[in-house]
């Protein structure tokens, strides 16, 4: 029962379907509502910035489920990224190489992201999720989603990757949250983000205005 109702959730929230969200206060928070959205099947691109707006004001669930619900909510930012991200050509071996969302160190998201991606597309390449126990363990991947668990390997990390076609994603509170692309920052029951866009650039990365508009913004936002 408990798992059957976290799938219905988190295909709720990648759907962007819910116009409320539990807050950790008692009262539900109201999410302004989508004039004609329309079937998410008919506009995936409208129903991905709707779900990136609605978890752009989520309150993170509480009580004994709170772990689980944060790191469903951000499994499912990590899906919405690759729709308002353009990677490189270069950042894949081949054209038939899949997206490869990957983790490294402890992995947090349990099922949440497995089922976040599944049968989903990017970039016109089938989604897979790859984890990586330690940094000797790591593969090429276009998401890299660093654990804190990893956070003391982190340099060599994003040395290593030198920011080449690998959008990094951290939540760790240490001096490397700066340092990846994006950032995870829990504040007020609230899941927000801190985007580096120098690092992006560096990556080859082009991030769509609509994430960074309810963004933190570290860098200078170039033109177009």
């Amino acid at each position: 029962m408990e798992d059957a109702s976290r799938g219905k959730w988190n295909r709720s929230l990648k759907a962007a379907v819910p116009a409320q969200a539990v807050s950790c206060a008692g009262p539900l928070t109201q999410v302004p509502p989508a004039a004609s959205a329309g079937p998410a099947r008919s506009h995936p691109l409208r129903a991905a910035l709707l779900g990136l707006l609605l978890l752009l004001t989520l309150p993170m669930v509480c009580a004994g489920a709170a772990a689980v619900g944060e790191y469903q909510v951000k499994a499912v930012f990590l899906f919405n990224f690759t729709r308002f991200i353009q990677w490189p050509a270069d950042a894949f071996p081949d054209p038939g190489a899949p997206f490869v969302i990957g983790v490294l160190g402890h992995d947090p998201f349990g099922n949440a992201l497995d089922e976040a991606i599944r049968g989903e597309m990017a970039q016109g390449r089938p989604l897979v999720v790859q984890r990586f126990a330690n940094v000797a363990e790591l593969m090429p991947c276009q998401i890299l989603f660093i654990d804190r668990s990893a956070r003391e390997d982190a340099g060599k990390v994003l040395d290593a990757l030198a920011h080449k076609g690998t959008l990094t994603v951290s939540d760790t509170d240490a001096d490397m949250a700066r340092e990846v692309i994006i950032g995870f920052r829990n504040e007020d029951h609230k899941i927000r983000l801190r985007i580096n866009v120098d690092s992006a650039r560096s990556a080859g990365l082009t991030i769509s205005s609509k994430l960074l508009r309810p963004a933190q913004v570290i860098g200078r936002i170039g033109s177009g």
